[in-house]
């Protein structure tokens, strides 16, 4: 029987992305799945090019190996950087609760800052000192991922100039283009590439959605999301209000893509088919199977943004991950190649 062909879409969330790692170890466990393509946002983009380098490097066992070494990394270059920071970094928390991968970055900023000023006085050194770079060129040979063999992907930023949406494809990946899907402009100055400059992806695409489904050809995507798109109790305090508005912000896209296709498959199905044809994501709509995985508000509690990724934190977070998708194909192994399980009604998620 060949194997269902699968597409992911990776939501971002800073060190959160520990949670993605797991639900994708657990994914490539299972025999009968081949991922042909992924799209992803900020920490969904740095999962998505490290899953498919290893896919491309030795097949699921080399993906599970390169995803474990990458946020290894991580947690041992947060602890580099905190202690660099030196007196800095007990205050960091206060000022960068939200940041991407936010006790790593924001302790090598102030580092940075500290030692020579401004990130160095210039975009292209501010952005080689970006640990994530480093951790990123050693992980992922990049120039086989522009290979035409290569799973698809698409990663999302946002370009800063005309707030335009901008996706990079194989063809487009380097460290920088990853670098720019990743940027927060409260962290890093914008990413500069061919002379534009770009912010994180996450504020337009979440994943991106479209593009995934228009140019590849896979009928099952599925989604693995981070950011609770519900809490049931309302935030208390300044930092508790400013983490949920962050939440409703880079889940608004997503929640938005989401119904825009549901709307359209149900007018496709209406109306038989009728419009099909004028445009690559039409053909593709009315075969489509969304699926999803989601961290509750139970896994992320408030203020977890500000924590330290420590290697037990993100151990944590990845069993957690791992569970959820187990939990997930108990349920709906069998409905992958044959049925939808996420059904998406026409008000969901719609934002005051």
């Amino acid at each position: 029987m060949p194997p269902v062909r699968l597409e992911l879409a990776l939501q971002g969330g800073g060190a959160h992305g520990a949670f993605t790692w797991g639900a994708l170890e657990r994914l490539l466990n299972e025999d009968g799945i081949e991922i042909v393509a992924i799209s992803g946002a900020s920490a969904g983009a740095v999962n998505a090019v490290l899953l498919a380098h290893g896919l491309m490097e030795g097949g699921r066992p080399a993906a599970q190996r390169t995803l474990w070494q990458f946020w290894k990394s991580v947690s041992r270059a947060a602890q580099a950087a905190r202690l660099a920071a030196g007196p800095f970094g007990a205050a960091l928390p206060e000022w960068a609760p939200f940041a991407l991968w936010s006790a790593t970055q924001a302790a090598w900023r102030a580092f940075a800052e500290t030692a020579i000023g401004g990130l160095g006085g210039g975009t292209a050194l501010g952005q080689n000192l970006n640990p994530l770079r480093r951790l990123l060129a050693e992980a992922v040979d990049f120039e086989r991922l522009r290979a035409a063999d290569a799973p698809r992907l698409f990663l999302s930023a946002t370009d800063v100039a005309t707030g335009a949406l901008r996706v990079f494809r194989n063809a487009d990946l380097t460290p920088e283009a990853v670098l720019a899907s990743a940027c927060l402009p409260h962290l890093f100055r914008a990413v500069e590439i061919d002379g534009r400059a770009y912010w994180d992806g996450g504020y337009l695409a979440n994943p991106p959605l479209a593009p995934l489904i228009a140019e590849a050809d896979a009928s099952d995507l599925l989604i693995v999301q981070l950011t609770p798109q519900e809490r049931r109790e309302a935030p208390r305090g300044a930092a508790a209000t400013a983490e949920r508005l962050n939440e409703i912000v880079f889940n608004a896209s997503l929640v938005n893509e989401l119904r825009a296709i549901a709307a359209l498959q149900r007018a496709l199905a209406e109306g038989g088919g009728a419009g099909a044809g004028a445009e690559p994501l039409f053909n593709r709509l009315g075969s489509l199977r969304l699926h999803r995985i989601s961290a509750d508000e139970s896994v992320f509690a408030p203020g977890d943004r500000a924590r330290l990724p420590e290697w037990s934190y993100l151990q944590c977070l990845h069993q957690q991950g791992f569970d959820a998708a187990g939990a997930w194909l108990a349920r709906h192994r069998a409905d992958l190649g044959r049925r939808a399980t996420l059904a998406v009604p026409p008000d969901a998620g719609m934002l005051p």
